[in-house]
């Protein structure tokens, strides 16, 4: 396992970080970044889960309202599991609707049935879908489907972006493979979901920070009182342990290894991670609460991803029945 980013990568990170410094996410499929997870054949640039990560650890460093996550992940299910034919219609991506650990319960498994005409029809619920004005990549009990305008319902997201309940009701559908196409999607948003809040911690790190060194009270900068140095020494770790864990999951899931514990470890930290935006919360006090300052976003979007994955306990029970 290499966790240096090689040449390309590099150029990705990069490229990504001067877009979103733009703050425009238009930017971000002008420059191409939303497809390059898009097979070549189908117009985009063949890349894989590593540059998925590459790209929406950057969304995160920015704390960034923009549809990347779905995007890249629907871009690049359809890369492993759609044909060329779905791969070009979808090149701008799509947004995604997979059950995940610790929502089985709000959110019961799809239904699919044959349809006369040897189509497909949906039945069932799926909460909490982002961007919902684009098709939906629906994992159902006979595989994963495409939907193209399902009935939806507004949801209130912490991060402000928009997000539904989509109802199922006979919906026809296109089936895009079987049951192991599912599997495959959900790993994949497991490892995007990790992968953006490590740059949302990361972010959230360095405001706090450069808060700490010139925040004076007392006379002397908050860096230099000791509880703090503590308290800023535990973010610190916390992104550390995220990051490693989940470059170890994007890096097996780019080898085409076994990556499930890698994965559930990673989503683990994910809610570890909120937990660190509290702390950074605090050494902001009241700061860290202005719409003005940028250090909500970063709490807001923690939270959201941290939801997305079903939570802590959830991920230890993943955890344990893996082990």
């Amino acid at each position: 396992m290499d966790f240096n980013l090689d040449e390309t990568q590099q150029d990705l990170r990069k490229l990504a970080a001067e877009v979103l410094a733009k703050e425009d996410g238009e930017r971000l499929r002008q420059a191409g970044l939303m497809s390059v997870c898009v097979p070549e054949e189908a117009g985009g640039a063949g890349l894989g889960p590593v540059e998925m990560a590459v790209v929406l650890r950057e969304v995160g460093a920015r704390a960034a309202p923009v549809p990347a996550l779905p995007t890249l992940v629907s871009t690049l299910t359809l890369a492993h599991f759609g044909t060329l034919d779905q791969q070009r219609r979808l090149s701008s991506g799509a947004t995604v609707a997979l059950r995940e650990p610790g929502r089985a319960l709000a959110d019961p498994p799809l239904t699919a049935a044959r349809t006369v005409d040897g189509g497909w029809a949906l039945t069932g619920r799926k909460v909490s879908v982002p961007y919902p004005e684009a098709p939906v990549l629906i994992g159902a009990d006979e595989g994963l489907f495409l939907v193209g305008s399902p009935s939806a319902t507004p949801e209130y997201t912490s991060t402000g972006e928009p997000a539904a309940t989509i109802v199922l009701d006979g919906t026809p559908a296109e089936r895009v493979a079987g049951p192991e196409a599912v599997t495959g999607a959900r790993r994949l948003f497991m490892a995007a979901v990790a992968a953006q809040a490590s740059g949302v911690l990361a972010g959230a790190l360095e405001l706090t920070t450069g808060y700490v060194r010139t925040r004076k009270q007392f006379g002397r900068a908050l860096a230099e009182f000791q509880a703090v140095t503590m308290q800023i020494a535990d973010v610190y770790i916390a992104a550390r342990a995220l990051d490693v864990a989940m470059w170890s999951a994007v890096w097996r899931l780019g080898e085409g290894l076994p990556a499930d514990q890698d994965l559930a470890l990673a989503a683990y930290h994910v809610s570890e991670a909120f937990r660190a935006l509290y702390t950074c919360q605090h050494l902001h006090g009241g700061l860290g609460l202005d719409v003005t300052y940028p250090l909500h976003r970063y709490f807001a979007q923690a939270k959201h991803l941290s939801h997305l994955l079903g939570g802590a306990d959830a991920q230890l029970d993943l955890i344990g029945a893996l082990v």
